[in-house]
């Protein structure tokens, strides 16, 4: 299935509103815990869980469609965009290092809070800035192709697949985790 660009901008730029009010969340749950106390930690996994998944899998994987129509139809338009994948791939490394860090807890494993707090600081820091690069500098530049070029299409029918939070239907196992967002709200 071929999309649009500014299309799949938009769709992409919606994504990182989500993933923000999700990094909100997870500092907000491990900041405000008391020092004897415990964050909740099924909501911690709940949110781990659904960005190692659809960011991961659907998010990320665009976004690189993205970048490769840009060097494609305008190579002075792509300089840095190496740097793309490598970033991507580092963020799911960070992503799945917390997954488990909450995993290992939730399962008895002896994991500091120090150590959790550590691989939070990490993941929610890189993530945040790379997003804050995209819609700085990267997104930017892909407007200018889809305005240059408006019949701009990108293949995503590989990464095809609802936003199981913030799609038209929550998926059952994100219940808790929509609760919490919209009691935050």
């Amino acid at each position: 299935m071929r999309i649009k660009l500014a299309r799949i901008l938009d769709e992409l730029r919606e994504d990182h509103r989500n993933l923000s009010r999700l990094l909100d969340l997870l500092e907000s749950e491990c900041r405000d815990v008391p020092d004897d106390g415990e964050p909740d930690m099924e909501l911690l996994l709940d949110i781990m869980h659904y960005m190692t998944v659809y960011p991961d899998a659907i998010h990320h994987p665009r976004e690189d469609l993205v970048y490769t129509a840009m060097r494609e139809h305008c190579t002075d338009l792509a300089d840095g965009l190496e740097n793309v994948p490598g970033d991507h791939r580092e963020i799911a490394e960070l992503g799945a290092t917390l997954r488990e860090d909450i995993e290992a807890i939730i399962s008895g494993a002896a994991v500091t809070r120090q150590h959790l707090l550590e691989d939070l600081v990490n993941y929610v820091g890189h993530l945040r800035r790379h997003m804050e690069w995209e819609e700085a500098d990267l997104f930017p530049r892909a407007d200018s192709l889809a305005k240059e070029k408006e019949t701009a299409t990108v293949d995503v029918s590989m990464y095809m697949g609802d936003d199981p939070v913030f799609g038209a239907t929550t998926a059952k196992s994100f219940t808790n985790l929509l609760a919490n967002l919209q009691r935050v709200q």
